[in-house]
């Protein structure tokens, strides 16, 4: 439910919460804190802001917030998509997915600026009513709870290795501080939810340079290890650490030797610019997974010092690039390390190799440290369209707050410690909700919110906006299809072990 207070009796299209009105919502205490009007006030006053603070945050900072927002554990599956498509046919479609971010980012703001809005559910809202607010709120709790699982499988996977090499353990031990379902109910209790029941997001701003910075140190370490491990590699196969220890240049060269013929070797380690394969499907859902920051786009525009649409657009357009580039180069250097024997996850492959590397612990406690800080983050936003589609006329609650970060903690913990593979995450949640926040719901917002007077739906903006909702829609289906497809016929990764 919304008040209006009105400034300004009639509009073009006869609504009271259009321009010259502001919005206050019964769920926030402080009253003014969800107004949407930020447009210049036509009788001289100063412009109503989205919230009741105005925006200090540099355009360099807010290159990094965006960054961040888009950056996440993506970035270790991009050198498994590259094997199973190739160079030059994963460049591409890199470049596509950037590039159609950046026009849905486009689409976005454009459509923002025209009645005023700071949240993807309220613009929603305005486009199609509830319904709107309803699919946008799903589709961000979906495309969150997504990411914080992978976060989490991350801390699953990682932490065990971690702690199993700081204590030079038996990796074959019962020890329940080996055990990784133990660990991620450890952290998320212990750092994670203290963390999320914080009452703003800004609170948190800290972790976010932090936690980019921890993977621009795993990208080094990437690039670093493509010139130190020789291809093929040899597995770490020493029943104990004392075996490890023995471990010389002679025996691994003899290994070499022995277990793989010559011509062998020089067919694995043969780069492949054009590949197509069952596990290829996955591919588009993880492009789309990755470069998803749309539920941020707004709150950071909100931030921004002087804000315009065009100075946010330079902020967008810097960040995917910066991100891109990154992307490009872990997938390029992974792919380039193990080639075919890559794995979904890139850090497992590092410890196949040597398990007590001590360049790789410190890239594993880096990542475990990033994804960790990024998970109250990644937090906020579901908890917030949670309570725009159950609770919404209500005024904020401790109670309500603290309960909606625990369920969601216990439910992404469940899902963490029984899903098969982080690659049936990172499909099934690119496949649905990435296609809706990146595609189709940025061109229906945009169709709907801006007027036909402005622009008719025969006008090149409207059609354009129509093609790319198409292709979302068929991103979506292809994706869906493919990844069942691959899972019935028991030869994907979702039917087999991880």
């Amino acid at each position: 439910m919304h008040v209006c207070l009105v400034f300004v009796l009639t509009s073009s299209d006869g609504s009271l919460c259009r321009n010259g009105t502001e919005t206050l919502r019964f769920d926030d205490p402080e009253g003014a804190l969800e107004s949407e009007e930020f447009l210049p006030n036509t009788h001289g006053k100063k412009p109503t802001r989205f919230t009741d603070f105005e925006g200090k945050t540099s355009f360099g900072m807010s290159v990094f917030n965006l960054g961040n927002a888009i950056m996440g554990s993506g970035i270790l599956g991009l050198a498994y998509a590259m094997a199973n498509t190739g160079i030059l046919l994963f460049l591409f479609l890199l470049t596509g997915v950037a590039a159609l971010s950046l026009y849905s980012i486009h689409l976005l703001l454009k459509s923002s600026g025209i009645v005023g809005i700071r949240s993807y559910e309220q613009l929603g809202y305005r486009a199609f009513g509830t319904p709107g607010k309803m699919a946008a709120g799903i589709a961000i709790t979906l495309q969150n709870i997504g990411a914080m699982s992978s976060y989490l499988y991350i801390v699953k996977s990682e932490l065990p290795l971690v702690i199993q090499a700081f204590l030079k353990a038996d990796p074959n031990s019962d020890l329940w501080y080996l055990n990784g379902n133990y660990l991620v109910i450890m952290v998320s209790t212990s750092v994670i939810l203290p963390l999320a029941l914080m009452k703003q997001l800004g609170y948190l701003g800290y972790a976010s340079g932090f936690s980019l910075s921890c993977m621009v140190f795993f990208l080094s370490a990437v690039i670093y290890k493509k010139f130190q491990i020789p291809c093929p590699f040899e597995e770490f196969s020493a029943n104990s650490t004392a075996a490890h220890l023995d471990l010389n240049d002679s025996n691994l060269v003899h290994d070499y030797s022995d277990g793989l013929p010559h011509e062998d070797k020089d067919s694995h380690c043969n780069p492949r610019m054009f590949t197509i394969n069952s596990q290829t499907a996955y591919t588009i859902p993880i492009l789309a997974f990755a470069f998803v920051c749309h539920p941020e786009v707004l709150p950071i525009y909100t931030e921004l010092r002087n804000p315009s649409k065009k100075k946010m657009q330079k902020v967008s357009n810097i960040s995917i690039l910066l991100m891109y580039t990154m992307y490009f180069l872990a997938a390029l250097f992974g792919y380039l390390t193990f080639y075919g024997k890559v794995e979904p996850e890139l850090l497992h492959t590092y410890s196949r190799i040597d398990p007590y590397d001590v360049l790789i612990l410190c890239v594993r406690v880096a990542v475990l440290t990033a994804v960790t800080l990024t998970v109250p983050i990644v937090l906020f936003p579901v908890r917030r369209a949670i309570q725009e589609m159950l609770f919404p006329s209500k005024s904020f609650n401790w109670l309500r707050h603290v309960g909606i970060a625990f369920v969601l903690l216990a439910f992404i913990n469940m899902l963490v410690i029984f899903a098969p593979n982080i690659l049936g995450i990172f499909g099934i949640i690119g496949a649905t909700s990435a296609p809706c926040l990146i595609f189709i719901f940025p061109a229906v917002f945009y169709i709907r919110i801006v007027p036909k007077e402005d622009e008719p739906m025969t006008s090149t903006s409207k059609i354009l906006a129509s093609c790319f909702a198409a292709l979302g829609v068929f991103f979506m289906v292809m994706s869906l299809s493919f990844i069942i497809i691959d899972w019935t016929s028991g030869s994907g990764l979702a039917a087999g072990a991880h």
